[in-house]
């Protein structure tokens, strides 16, 4: 699985549970009203299950939230963690032999 897919159900999971917890929903109540195992909404949230669409949308008319105000936040957190990845200009990287690779400024 690629690091993409991993980013992307994990910031699915953070901005449903934000959402949620924003509207001082409990996991039972998003589940009563989504007709969704709590269980399930849980792995999701903590970015551990895959929603399929048909999930996605009971999830977000239970949170009275458009589709696309979720993806569009869920892609603001991908991008947001796609740059914490990224390598720091001007920091090379030396092999210190058994002691691992340092960081260095260049």
């Amino acid at each position: 699985m690629g690091q993409g897919t991993l980013l992307f159900r994990a910031s699915l999971g953070a901005v449903l549970r934000a959402e949620r917890m924003r509207q001082s929903m409990t996991l039972r109540d998003l589940s009563a009203r989504a007709r969704v195992s709590l269980g399930y909404i849980s792995e999701i949230e903590r970015g551990q299950k895959e929603a399929s669409s048909e999930l996605l949308a009971a999830l977000c008319e239970a949170l009275d939230l458009p589709l696309s105000s979720v993806l569009r936040d869920v892609s603001d957190h991908v991008e947001t963690q796609e740059l914490a990845l990224l390598p720091v200009p001007g920091l090379v990287e030396r092999d210190r032999g058994a002691g691992g690779v340092v960081a260095s400024a260049a």
